[in-house]
């Protein structure tokens, strides 16, 4: 029973079960009844014992998705066997080939009814990963000469707001077509800064990872 793990195993149980529920179902629409139907006989006071509300359990549940994507960059960020446009390169592929991709594509966040989740998403890509991985990056990039721009922190923010949210079907409802177009002005966009890094093997795997969605609808 779930009563009977390790405090640190019913946290992580509790933030499985939320993750799934505000995937399929919504922030707003999921209540702390619907995790505890889903948690094998653990009562509402051990869920507060841990958390104060269902808000604390939803940061706590994006804090958990983020860090393991920061950590992923921060990795690409300190290798020194790469340039500044190699790195950046490595991170869209390390970022969208990760398999954890597939199964947030899958359950297809509704974040129309996510702001919050939304929100999660803006404040991590603005406050966090442009100015912690990407903008070191991009100044390396532009010291070693393979990156061209006068603005290296308006340029990290840019890229990132643009590949995690105007390109991410799951925020427009994009179709298949749609993300492909917007996909090759990515690419445009990119080669204006030297940074040739879209290939054949990223743009494939953004079709998979569209498909994934639509077929979830």
């Amino acid at each position: 029973m779930a009563r009977n793990k390790h405090p640190e195993e019913t946290v992580q149980l509790i933030l499985d079960v939320a993750f799934r529920l505000f995937m399929e179902k919504g922030y707003e629409h999921t209540s702390i009844q619907d995790i505890l139907d889903h948690l094998g006989g653990l009562s509402k006071g051990a869920i507060y014992h841990h958390f104060k509300s269902k808000e604390d359990i939803l940061v706590a549940v994006i804090d958990r998705m983020t860090a393991e994507s920061n950590g992923m960059l921060a990795d690409i960020c300190n290798r020194t066997d790469l340039n500044g446009k190699e790195k950046l390169k490595t991170i869209f592929k390390e970022s969208i080939s990760r398999p954890v991709q597939n199964k947030i594509f899958t359950v297809a966040p509704d974040f129309h009814n996510n702001p919050k989740l939304l929100f999660g998403l803006l404040y991590d890509t603005m406050e966090e990963a442009a100015p912690n991985y990407i903008f070191p990056i991009i100044r390396q990039g532009i010291a070693d000469g393979s990156i061209e721009t006068d603005y290296p922190k308006q340029l990290a923010e840019l890229i990132l707001l643009v590949a995690n949210v105007w390109m991410n079907p799951m925020i427009f409802d994009s179709t298949e077509e749609e993300c492909l177009y917007k996909f090759m002005v990515f690419d445009q966009m990119l080669r204006g800064f030297g940074l040739d890094i879209v290939d054949e093997e990223l743009l494939e795997r953004l079709q998979e990872l569209t498909a994934i969605y639509r077929k979830s609808k």
